[in-house]
């Protein structure tokens, strides 16, 4: 996936509004609106730009209780390590998953309504799976940051032809 310098501001700027206009954002970058649509449209189709979303608060849609959970697998093998990619992809519960090294072979981060509730995820989620050998719980206090911005490097000028 490639991309020139014009992408990388345009990727900068729709990580921080994505309701921006393309005109809005052909303004900033220098660009006609229906040249910043094509650079849109190709930016996602090539996967560069993966979703759209608003990150919304836990706390304002009943979900105050927030945890990262470290899960750990009895064995390492591809067939669990799937089960487990599926069960995460398929839990609202779970709003990030990530498969990761070190001591924990997953990290999830949780959101619920009462602690009563997240007791209950657990045990539907990871005591009645066999394959997860334990978990540990670390409850989130402060919501620091929340996003899904990421540093855009700028490539030199002419790594791409006229688009």
């Amino acid at each position: 996936m490639r991309y020139d310098r014009v992408d990388a501001r345009i990727l900068e700027i729709v990580q921080k509004n994505n309701r921006l206009t393309s005109e809005a954002i052909g303004e900033l970058v220098g660009l006609s609106a229906t040249a910043c649509q094509r650079r849109l449209k190709r930016l996602r189709s090539e996967g560069i730009i993966e979703a759209e979303v608003s990150i919304v608060s836990p706390k304002a849609v009943g979900r105050p209780i927030q945890m990262l959970v470290l899960v750990t697998l009895e064995r390492e093998r591809s067939d669990i390590i799937d089960r487990l990619k599926k069960a995460i992809k398929s839990s609202a519960e779970v709003v990030n998953g990530f498969y990761v090294t070190g001591d924990a072979d997953f990290i999830l981060y949780v959101t619920a309504p009462s602690m009563e509730d997240y007791e209950e995820f657990t045990r539907r989620f990871f005591h009645k799976n066999p394959d997860i050998k334990g978990f540990k719980t670390m409850v989130v206090l402060d919501r620091v940051k929340a996003g899904f911005a990421v540093p855009v490097e700028t490539p030199p000028c002419n790594k791409l032809s006229n688009r």
